[in-house]
């Protein structure tokens, strides 16, 4: 049981700290590997996205549209409601409504 114990220790050996000489008197040259946790990964960097492309599309869609949203709804003026803002980003608005009092719709 011991010189089990004491053979995956020799195997698991952590030697990437170690001189070559330190490996060699200690005896643990099959454990020799790169340093790191998962050796043979280039700096940290995933081997796979954790979404999908579609999904990373749509997302990055929606993003971009808040954003054009927000930035129209702030360079709108003080009368216009959200409604018409968002109409207007569609393409379905008239950018001229909320600007004078005459120009609005009828009904509203």
């Amino acid at each position: 049981m011991a010189k089990s114990g004491t053979e995956e220790w020799r195997r698991n050996a952590d030697t990437h700290k170690m001189s070559a000489e330190e490996v060699r008197a200690t005896g643990v040259e099959a454990s020799m590997r790169p340093p790191g946790r998962g050796p043979g990964e280039v700096l940290h960097q995933r081997g796979r996205l954790p979404y999908g492309p579609g999904t990373m599309a749509l997302v990055g869609f929606g993003i971009v549209g808040v954003i054009g949203y927000l930035v129209l709804y702030q360079n709108a003026r003080p009368g216009t409601p959200a409604t018409e803002v968002a109409k207007v980003a569609v393409g379905h608005g008239d950018p001229a409504v909320g600007r004078d009092p005459e120009k609005r719709p009828e009904g509203k």
